[in-house]
């Protein structure tokens, strides 16, 4: 594996030195600039409890503290480094109650059925096992009415997918078609997909349905 080749695959899981390198420089850059037009988009609610799935360097759970001074905020990853990262970037919340971090993989989310009002996925759904069982466990932890947000900086359509995807390991870049019939598929209804097409960042919104049959 080329030196690049092992820095860029801890984007999939962030580990050693490299791993917190990645994981500092997800906090900024390009990631903080998508991360803030997904969240607009998408709207964050005033209240409840939200789940951001694979936190990476923490940054985007102070973000969504910043647009809901009411909710509890809870990050999920599997790397213990990001993990750790986390926690440090959001000490205070964390000590005052308002922010949770815990290291877990979206395939078995560590949560009751319906405990959430929001959970989102931002620069992440990219490694996720099993994409449609993953979507359905995100689902069973949203209550009913509940809004999923994924993130993307590439939307399946730049020219770069197959590039990125041979230097990292066990990535697929997914179009806005592949995400809505996936999100369909896990049982998600009112897909919602918005693009920037000068960059090329994806942000697509779906809701957990309210009834089921």
């Amino acid at each position: 594996m080329g030196l690049l080749s092992k820095i860029f695959s801890n984007t999939r899981k962030p580990e050693g030195f490299w791993g917190r390198m990645m994981v500092a420089g997800m906090n900024g850059g390009s990631h903080a600039a998508m991360a803030s037009w997904g969240l607009d988009l998408a709207g964050v609610p005033a209240d409840g409890e939200i789940l951001d799935i694979g936190c990476g360097g923490g940054a985007n759970l102070a973000r969504l503290m910043d647009r809901s001074l009411r909710a509890k905020v809870t990050g999920v990853d599997y790397s213990t480094v990001s993990v750790e990262k986390s926690r440090k970037v959001n000490a205070d919340a964390i000590g005052k109650g308002r922010c949770t971090v815990l290291e877990a993989s979206v395939s078995s989310l560590p949560f009751k059925d319906g405990t959430f009002v929001m959970a989102t996925a931002l620069e992440t759904v990219y490694f996720w096992p099993d994409i449609v069982k993953s979507f359905a466990e995100v689902r069973r932890v949203l209550v009913p009415g509940g809004k999923f947000l994924i993130v993307n900086e590439d939307d399946g359509l730049s020219g770069n997918n197959d590039k990125w995807e041979k230097m990292i390991e066990g990535m697929h870049t997914y179009t806005p078609d592949e995400l809505n019939a996936h999100l369909t598929a896990a049982g998600f209804k009112d897909i919602t997909v918005h693009r920037d097409g000068s960059k090329h960042w994806l942000c697509v919104t779906a809701v957990k349905p309210s009834r089921t049959n």
